[in-house]
């Protein structure tokens, strides 16, 4: 096979993406991944080197295409994250993170191999027993976890609160509360969205709209 042109490269990487976010790297064989993608074995191997050179490959366009432009949302690079700067635009981009996540549970009908999080998915099976597959996810929770930090110390201080820093633990809950919801999406759409209003109503009695600023 001659050098893959960047556009076919791309169409194959996520084709096998969705593949492997439906089936998961062990559930998905050569034969689906020669369905899903149009090559021969050869040519997958020829292009990607291995089975898990093209996962590495469907992982890092999941990071690019689904989990970047979400995580801008919270650091405020996103369309979604409110406008102007200050308490209301951090309160605001915690509130667009889990409304998207909400949006896109709602919209995804039960058979749809792109239900949950390819990442959150990986560490329910691969990541349990391969390290550099554990080491791409724990980075994910510890990306997603610094993002909402940030959103959260951006909306500031409740009306009347005062101590040590509360974000890190409220960091820690929105993030559990989020790759849960993404986990259980996979199995019960209902319980997933129940999980993400959690996420938004703790935030709204956090940081309510209508309180006047602290400090």
């Amino acid at each position: 096979m001659g050098r893959m042109q960047s556009f076919e490269r791309i169409t194959v990487v996520q084709a096998a993406r969705d593949l492997f976010w439906d089936k998961g790297f062990d559930a998905a064989s050569l034969a689906d991944l020669e369905a899903a993608t149009g090559l021969k074995r050869s040519s997958i191997y020829h292009a990607f080197g291995s089975k898990r050179g093209l996962f590495d490959a469907a992982v890092e366009d999941y990071q690019d295409t689904v989990i970047r432009p979400r995580l801008r949302i919270l650091t405020g690079a996103g369309a979604g994250a409110g406008v102007g700067v200050g308490p209301s635009a951090g309160r605001a981009s915690l509130i667009a993170y889990f409304a998207e996540l909400r949006s896109a549970v709602c919209a995804l009908p039960e058979d749809s191999p792109r239900r949950g999080c390819l990442l959150v998915n990986c560490a329910a099976g691969l990541a349990a027993h391969d390290d550099p597959a554990r080491q791409v996810v724990d980075d994910y929770r510890s990306e997603l976890t610094r993002a909402l930090q940030d959103a959260l110390r951006a909306a500031g201080s409740a009306p009347g609160e005062s101590g040590p820093d509360c974000a890190p633990e409220r960091a820690r809950t929105l993030a559990s509360l989020g790759m849960s919801a993404m986990l259980l999406a996979r199995v019960n759409a209902a319980e997933s969205v129940a999980l993400l209003d959690t996420a938004l109503d703790q935030i709204r009695a956090w940081f309510p709209q209508d309180a006047p600023a602290a400090g």
